[in-house]
């Protein structure tokens, strides 16, 4: 079958995300046999001309849209980017008969309600890579679709969800395949995921709803061996995105090694979490090239962290900061202000402790956000569903925030005269 798959993203932040995820469900349709397409429209200056012209050209039996972002979670004016993608799906059903699936971190969350609003005929909720080949072999044989696990079908119940367990069974993919021939291509940053899972259960987070609370880990010599491969075409600079670096400790100490032991001139940007990290981990971070992390640390209230279920106190970020800093690893950070604990004490107790940390400013700035998120099935929609915040049949698809109300008119006008003294500050 010709399989075309879309990555509907065009967003640009500090480091322009490229399509990974969806560059592995490619392989792993090519490698089911069938002719695959790629269309990124970050690239495009036109994506509805470019996305006619790929059908056109294709003639695809089915299109896959992966969506990245549902909106840019800024409380102050939110920007609810899925329109943008409704009227994709629309043009993909102008051009072509071929039925629309959906996928991507951001459907992921929002499975039953992103379909709706989008329109699609299809949704696949989290790894496409063993689902979507699936669905289409059972579309190619005119076999039914109903039950497939992961799948998501219109006015139908959820369907039952699997992760795969082994992550050295799906393919990484070459970078011609998701890489653009853009002028100066070998200064992009490169998405690296070398593990799916996160077991945290952090208050407010929709990692469980993408990729499960279990970690699954690739092989820490086949991480290297890929980084080898994109460093003869060129590239050295790579983003890590798993979701937190350091976990589990006994994993990143031997991907750290086995990329030492390959002798790769590279840089490395990751985030970690501000616990289980130590000097032997550090020196290796540094020696295989990592020269700046995002601590995320997100308050200086023990109070606060420990109503966001963080496993962490201050006491270990100043320390793990310490000893990155140390090293010689630059490091940013976050703030989330605002949550149900909140007060006006603890936003100066958070404001004072970013600032003793002697954050190193610069490229990626620090940040503070103010109001988070509420995602559906976390904690901090159960306490939003308590307080009346949302309703009961709230989707949540619609950009929607948690500001304790004590704070309301308070914090937005203290973050604005912070920022206003701090230039660097996002």
């Amino acid at each position: 079958m010709n399989v075309l798959l879309i990555s509907a993203n065009t967003e640009r932040t500090d480091i322009l995300p490229l399509p990974l995820g969806l560059a592995c469900v490619a392989v792993a349709c090519r490698r089911a046999g069938h002719e695959v397409a790629l269309l990124n429209l970050m690239f495009e200056g036109d994506p509805h001309a470019a996305t006619r012209e790929s059908i056109s050209a294709f003639r695809p039996d089915v299109i896959g849209i992966s969506v990245r972002n549902i909106d840019d979670q800024n409380m102050a004016c939110p920007r609810f980017l899925l329109p943008c993608v409704r009227d994709l799906v629309a043009t993909c059903r102008a051009c072509s008969n071929a039925p629309i699936v959906l996928g991507g971190a951001g459907y992921s969350i929002f499975p039953q309600s992103a379909l709706r609003y989008l329109g699609g005929d299809m949704g696949i909720r989290g790894e496409g890579e063993v689902a979507f080949p699936a669905l289409l072999e059972r579309l190619k044989n005119g076999a039914g679709v109903y039950g497939l696990p992961d799948l998501y079908l219109p006015g139908q119940p959820a369907p039952g969800r699997t992760f795969t367990t082994h992550l050295a069974d799906l393919p990484l993919p070459e970078p011609d395949l998701w890489i653009p021939p853009v002028p100066g291509r070998e200064e992009l940053w490169i998405p690296v995921q070398t593990r799916r899972g996160c077991p945290l259960r952090c208050s407010f987070c929709s990692t469980k709803d993408i990729q499960g609370t279990t970690i699954r880990k690739r092989a820490a010599e086949a991480i290297a061996g890929w980084l080898e491969e994109l460093v003869s075409c060129g590239f050295r600079k790579f983003v890590f995105v798993d979701n937190t670096f350091n976990v589990p400790p006994p994993y990143a100490k031997e991907l750290c090694r086995a990329i030492i032991q390959r002798g790769l001139d590279i840089t490395i940007w990751c985030l970690v979490y501000p616990k289980w990290l130590d000097r032997e981990l550090v020196d290796l971070m540094a020696r295989a090239g990592c020269r700046e992390v995002s601590l995320g640390f997100e308050s200086g209230s023990d109070q606060v962290l420990a109503n966001f279920h963080k496993r962490f106190n201050t006491a270990e970020v100043r320390t793990i900061s310490r000893m990155l800093a140390d090293a010689g690893i630059r490091r940013t950070g976050f703030l989330l202000l605002g949550g149900p604990s909140e007060t006006r004490q603890t936003v100066e107790e958070s404001l004072a402790f970013a600032e003793s940390l002697n954050l190193d400013w610069g490229e990626h700035a620090f940040k503070i956000t103010t109001g988070i998120r509420i995602y559906p099935a976390t904690a901090l929609a159960a306490t939003a569903l308590a307080q009346g915040i949302i309703r009961p049949d709230d989707d949540l698809l619609q950009p929607t925030f948690y500001l304790t109300p004590a704070l309301r008119d308070w914090l937005p006008e203290r973050i604005a005269h912070y920022r206003s003294a701090h230039p660097s500050v996002m």
